[in-house]
This record gives C-alpha cells, sequence and structure tokens, in this order.
C-alpha cells in the first residue's frame, strides 16, 4: 500500500471517530478534548504500526480480492467499538440505518409493500393496503423483476432492493412485475408518499367481546397516536378490560415507551435514567390520562426489551397492570446514535434505566406477576396460552 493510500485511510479513520467523540461530548454535554496535539498523536502512524504490519502480510499473501479501503475503515470502527465488550455499541453501515431511521419515525417516501425473497430467490412484493403501490395495480405475490429500468440481482439484498424503491414524497418510480397469474412483465409507474408502518395493531376479541387488545410491535415516532387510537376505538366498542401485548416488542424510541405510559398513568415517574456526567434523570407522566382504571393486563416474553420493558416496568410498580407472560429479555440501557459524514452511524451506550421502584432492568429484566409459559403442545394446536390466560384472568374481576 502506497503512503498516500495509507494516509487517507488515517484521515478517513480518524476523521470518523473524531466526529463520533465530538458528537458524543456534545450530546452528553460533556467536553472532549480534542486539542491538535491529541489529534496529531491519534493520526500518527506509528500508533498504527501493529496494524500495517499486519495489513502488509494480508496484501502481500491474501489469496482472495483485498476489499476497498471504506470496507477496510468500516471494519476497523467496528473492531475497536468491540473491544469494549458492549453488544449494544455498534456501527452501522448507511444502508441499514436509513433503514432504521424510517423504522423508528414511523414513516417515509415510498410505495407501501413489503419485499421478501421466496425459496426460488424472487422478490415478491405484497403491497400494504391503501398506499400507493395497491392503487397503481401492485398484487400480492407479484414478483419484482427490475425498479427504473435496473434488473433485480440474485446478489442484491431486500434492503438495498428497498433503497431503490424508496424516494422523496411525489416522485416516481417504475417496477417491472409478473404478476402471479401472468407469464409476461408489466411496468407499474408509481408515485411515492408518506408510508405510515403502523406499530400497533388492535381489536374486541371474539371469545371475549368486552376485551381490547393491542398489540404494540416497536416503538416508533407515531406509536403514541396509534395507541390513542386503539384504546378510544376499543372503548367505543365497548370495551371494559384492555390487554396489552408486548411480547417481541424489542423497543424503539424511549419518549414513545413514556408517552405510552402517559396513556394509563396520571403524573409520576414512569423511569429513571443515569447518565455519565449527568446524574439522574426523571420522566415522569402527565396529569391527564386516557386510560387510569380500566383494568389492564400487559403479556411479556424473553423478546419483551428495551423501550418496552420501560412500558411494562412501569405500568407494573405504579400498581396500573399486572405482567403476565416469562421473564422479559432485560435490555436497560440507552444508545445514542451518531450519524457520521457518509450516511453511516454509531450506537453508544451512554445511560441505564430503572423503574419506579428503582429496579435495574439491564441484564436482569423483569418478572411476570403471572408466570405463564407458552408449550409447544399448544403452538403446535394454534393456542395462545397466555392470551387465554389474560382472557380469564380479567373475566374473573381482577384488576
Amino acid at each position: 500500500m502506497s503512503n498516500t493510500t495509507r494516509n487517507l485511510f488515517l484521515l478517513i479513520l480518524v476523521f470518523l471517530l473524531v466526529v463520533a467523540a465530538f458528537a458524543a461530548g456534545y450530546v452528553a454535554n460533556e467536553f472532549v478534548d480534542l486539542s491538535p496535539d491529541t489529534a496529531r498523536a491519534a493520526a500518527n502512524e506509528e500508533s498504527f504500526s501493529l496494524f500495517w504490519e499486519a495489513w502488509g502480510w494480508v496484501e502481500k499473501s491474501y489469496l482472495g480480492e483485498i476489499p476497498p479501503m471504506k470496507q477496510v475503515t468500516y471494519g476497523a470502527i467496528r473492531g475497536a467499538l468491540n473491544s469494549l465488550g458492549d453488544p449494544y455499541t455498534v456501527f452501522i453501515e448507511p444502508p441499514a440505518r436509513d433503514q432504521e431511521r424510517d423504522s423508528l419515525r414511523g414513516n417515509f417516501g415510498g410505495i407501501g409493500a413489503h419485499l421478501t425473497r421466496n425459496e426460488a430467490g424472487e422478490v415478491v412484493l405484497d403491497p400494504i393496503p391503501g398506499n400507493p403501490a395497491e392503487a397503481a395495480g401492485v398484487v400480492t405475490g407479484d414478483v419484482l423483476l427490475a425498479v427504473d429500468g435496473q434488473p433485480i440481482g440474485d446478489a442484491m439484498t431486500v434492503q438495498e432492493i428497498a433503497q431503490l424503491i424508496r424516494g422523496e414524497k411525489g416522485t416516481t418510480v417504475t417496477l417491472t412485475v409478473r404478476h402471479p397469474e401472468d407469464e409476461e412483465p408489466v411496468e407499474l409507474t408509481i408515485e411515492r408518499d408518506d408510508i405510515l408502518i403502523p406499530s400497533v395493531s388492535y381489536r374486541l376479541l371474539e371469545e371475549a367481546p368486552a376485551t381490547g387488545y393491542i398489540q404494540l410491535t416497536r416503538f416508533s415516532g407515531e406509536s403514541s397516536n396509534e395507541v390513542r387510537e386503539a384504546i378510544l376505538d376499543l372503548g367505543a366498542q365497548g370495551a371494559e378490560r384492555l390487554i396489552v401485548d408486548v411480547r417481541g416488542n424489542g423497543g424503539g424510541l424511549l419518549d414513545a415507551a413514556v408517552d405510552v405510559a402517559d396513556h394509563f398513568l396520571s403524573g409520576g415517574p414512569v423511569l429513571y435514567q443515569e447518565s455519565k456526567g449527568e446524574g439522574e434523570q426523571v420522566y415522569e407522566a402527565t396529569e391527564e390520562t386516557l386510560a387510569a382504571d380500566i383494568p389492564l393486563v400487559v403479556l411479556v416474553d424473553g423478546g419483551t426489551a428495551s423501550s418496552a420493558e420501560i412500558l411494562a416496568g412501569a405500568l407494573q410498580d405504579r400498581d396500573r397492570a399486572t405482567l403476565m407472560g416469562t421473564q422479559t429479555f432485560g435490555k436497560g440501557s440507552v444508545q445514542l446514535v451518531y450519524d457520521l459524514s457518509d450516511g453511516s452511524s454509531v450506537h453508544v451506550t451512554a445511560s441505564r434505566w430503572y423503574t419506579p421502584n428503582r429496579h435495574q432492568i439491564d441484564q436482569q429484566g423483569l418478572t411476570p406477576d403471572i408466570p405463564v409459559e407458552m408449550t409447544q403442545e399448544a403452538i403446535d394446536a394454534g393456542r395462545d396460552v397466555v392470551l387465554e390466560r389474560a382472557v380469564e384472568y380479567l373475566q374473573s374481576g381482577n384488576d
């Protein structure tokens, strides 16, 4: 490797790490020493002599193709973060960061369709009702062949294909698809729009018409409004008790979890957060609430994590809900997300959460008030024994 290339790599690496460090200092209200002497010391090639010694042998002897230097830079950042021993402090490349940002925001410019690869390796579309893809003629099972004339290759990931389809609201994208019952492909031109990614589904239970069921799959920027709508609609339909299901909910936005808890709590703490250099911060519910008294059960399991544990822990500690299911995952830490100059990002663990009774969630999780486990026999029979137990519990007059 030439000295020019080597120095360019060093500058890229140092720049990315300095940007992350500066952002961390700014957000956390800490002052990071980034004096010229410190920066020059970090950029000094002698500091990386062992790295270049090892990489020199790779360049000399490696049988395969040497990856581009950006990919090597990404690998170096990942290696540095891995040395911290924290599974939640991670580096995210640009395409995955774009997907993550859209998911947490709750809407994006797109066509409104799910993409999957079938067993034959084909990319199959499933339109979301009421969105542009359906209106343009996309039907469930359509095979996607090209996007704006660019063929869909076998090596392309679903994320990469989704990035080709997404774009600014009001612009158009042309999909070449083959309908399930047709042999000849057709072209469909679709105008992109804001696409809602629902985090909530709800219904009155047929087996218990006075019981409303709300399933919350993640915490996005729209979750609070979606839960609010669910509570009001179920109440209008005659729901006298509620079941909130956060099984398999891996979390999302902290503020969204606090806002959802606020629908069920009147004042008081939702959680405590301890951060480096900031001490303790209290998140509290407002005095206004939608459902302060309605009997409530929250369903949890080993996939209930992060912000979902915040909601469940607050409702449990405040005696507002009964937790039912199995022990939760135990991820009670906060990751600050710092976007870097090329669209990638670093997630840095900076805080830890505690429930209103100051129970540490991280690496411990929440213990249900009523343990109920799904059995393989029940799964094979298509039964949700946890939900059944929750219905039975509420119908018996417990609250």
